[in-house]
């Protein structure tokens, strides 16, 4: 029930489809997802819908505000659900994983930087690109993976 009336308070009808891409975002460990993931655990769950409704529920659920989209690493949307709750997100160049995080004093720097430049703050994304450690433990290697994405953003 809870699922219908969030459906609803974004003003969108709630059709089976977009139910369960609610419950996956609602119910997973797995807080970012593309919109292929969220198509095959959906497949994986034995729900017969097409790729193209997954993107257009997707961009529905952006559009009301219960997800947000990023773009991380290689053009690729990259959703997550829009609880409210304010966080950062480090980034894997080699492997795409996410990792999110909240610093208080991150946080404060902005807002003194935004100040002094005259400017109030509205809103910030941080995406810190980075190395993953590898299986052992051990910083990563730069493999032409990450020598390939750098830029001067």
């Amino acid at each position: 029930m809870a699922r219908e009336l969030d459906l609803k308070n974004a003003g969108l009808k709630a059709t089976l489809p977009r139910m369960k891409v609610l419950d996956l975002f609602q119910g997973s460990k797995v807080r970012h997802m593309t919109a292929e993931d969220v198509y095959r655990l959906l497949m994986d769950e034995g729900m017969d819908v097409g790729l193209a409704t997954i993107y257009r529920v997707l961009t529905q659920f952006e559009q009301a505000g219960l997800l947000k989209r990023h773009h991380f690493e290689g053009g690729k949307s990259i959703f997550e659900l829009h609880d409210g709750d304010k966080h950062d997100h480090i980034v894997c160049v080699n492997t795409g994983q996410v990792v999110e995080f909240h610093d208080v004093e991150i946080e404060k720097r902005i807002e003194k930087i935004v100040r002094e430049h005259g400017f109030e703050l509205v809103d910030h994304v941080l995406h810190i690109r980075a190395l993953a450690p590898s299986k052992d433990g051990k910083p990563s290697g730069r493999g032409a993976a990450a020598k390939s994405s750098r830029s001067t953003r």
